[in-house]
């Protein structure tokens, strides 16, 4: 006799540009063949999905599901690192690197299959001042693009580039000290990303050879060139192809110290805020069980966002249909 497991479904209703009407549905039936009951919980704010994956972790759930983008499930997997809960992604946001990185379908029907399948893989995550992050940390360029998009009306992958463009024309870089393995790195920098994870979000592939279970945290440094070496770095970005390009220093390590002169924007798997001036980053490891295809295939440069283009566009050709 099949053992119930106990999970509880996450969503975030406003995430991303999908419908989220009946996934609650679609998630009880699916899971209920594998002898998992779920019960759902809609967010209403800004910290309710770690407040309820906090509160299912003692209460004995078995599996916490996040249904939204790379801020809700960072929200869930705060609550979730170190408890033996199992989480479950459905990818719904605007980028879903996360998912992408573990290659999770943005397709909602085949994520519930992987949480169905139940193969799980145990993970890192990072920290910047005790803040966890999951994917990418970042400051400078990216950060300042992501506190536009964060205040756009309209979501989704054009209103990003679109915010990227105009944040391009005007954006100074900043002076960076950064330490790590014993060295001391001084750079005015376009960006600097760390990295548990291979992607931004939307196959934009910051640190393309990233493992998520390494125990090591992926520094890319972007240095600033002129407007259009800086610009040409944003192609290999989204070709997987980065680290070729020669304005990009890259380098493993599991505790960086970064300080700039000012507090300043940041952003946290692709949520912006204002941390200080030094910002402390940790690996940690093996903390977080997150359910997995099993299926971790090295970035090839442009083969892979090219697969993923394709795959994008038959999801859309699909969801086209079906309505």
């Amino acid at each position: 006799m099949m053992d119930t497991k106990q999970a509880l479904l996450i969503i975030n209703p406003i995430s991303g540009t999908s419908n989220k009407k009946n996934l609650d549905v679609l998630v009880t039936e699916r899971l209920a063949q594998n002898g998992i009951k779920v019960d759902t919980v809609w967010t209403k704010a800004a910290g309710d999905a770690t407040n309820l994956a906090r509160e299912a972790a003692a209460n004995g759930y078995d599996i916490v599901i996040a249904a939204g983008g790379d801020g809700t499930i960072n929200e869930t997997a705060t609550a979730l690192c170190d408890t033996g809960v199992t989480l479950g992604i459905i990818p719904c946001g605007s980028g879903n690197g996360l998912a992408r990185h573990l290659n999770i379908p943005v397709d909602v029907r085949a994520a519930i299959d992987i949480i169905a399948d139940g193969r799980a893989e145990i993970c890192d995550h990072g920290s910047v001042n005790g803040r966890p992050f999951f994917c990418t940390f970042g400051t400078g360029f990216d950060a300042a693009v992501s506190h536009k998009f964060a205040k756009s009306k309209h979501r989704g992958k054009y209103t990003y580039l679109r915010n990227t463009f105009k944040e391009y024309i005007t954006y100074k870089p900043e002076e960076y000290v950064i330490r790590a393995n014993g060295n001391i790195i001084t750079e005015h920098a376009f960006v600097v990303a760390v990295c548990n994870a291979s992607q931004y979000g939307n196959n934009a592939y910051i640190a393309p050879n990233a493992s998520i279970n390494d125990g090591l945290l992926d520094v890319t440094i972007i240095h600033y060139g002129n407007i259009l070496s800086t610009a040409l770095v944003g192609l290999d970005l989204m070709l997987g192809s980065i680290e070729k390009n020669m304005l990009i220093h890259t380098f493993r390590a599991h505790d960086i110290t970064i300080e700039r002169k000012n507090p300043g924007p940041a952003h946290i798997d692709g949520e912006p805020l204002i941390l200080d001036s030094c910002l402390d980053v940790k690996c940690h490891e093996h903390s977080l069980s997150i359910f997995t295809p099993g299926c971790d295939t090295p970035i090839r440069p442009l083969l892979t966002p090219m697969m993923s283009i394709v795959n994008g566009l038959g999801l859309t050709i699909r969801s086209l249909f079906k309505k």
